[in-house]
């Protein structure tokens, strides 16, 4: 597992993480948050999550597996 902060979230259903030694954000969707975490609306700017993975996408990474880390 990765971690990192959430940086920006869109009323739209997707967000971005700040990754430590990473140089872009990676993109997240709400479909892609593990079903063992809170729902998306839940979520706030500055949440420590960590991630399963990364997929690469036409418009940059996408962190699949989010989960909020308390």
């Amino acid at each position: 597992m990765q971690e990192g902060k959430i940086k920006k979230l869109n009323a739209k259903g997707f967000g971005f993480i700040t990754v430590p030694g990473r140089e872009k954000d990676l993109f997240f969707h709400s479909a892609g948050l593990a079903k063992d975490t809170v729902p998306f609306n839940s979520l706030k700017e500055g949440d420590t999550v960590e991630f399963e993975g990364i997929e690469p996408t036409p418009k940059g990474d996408q962190a699949f597996g989010v989960r909020v880390v308390y």
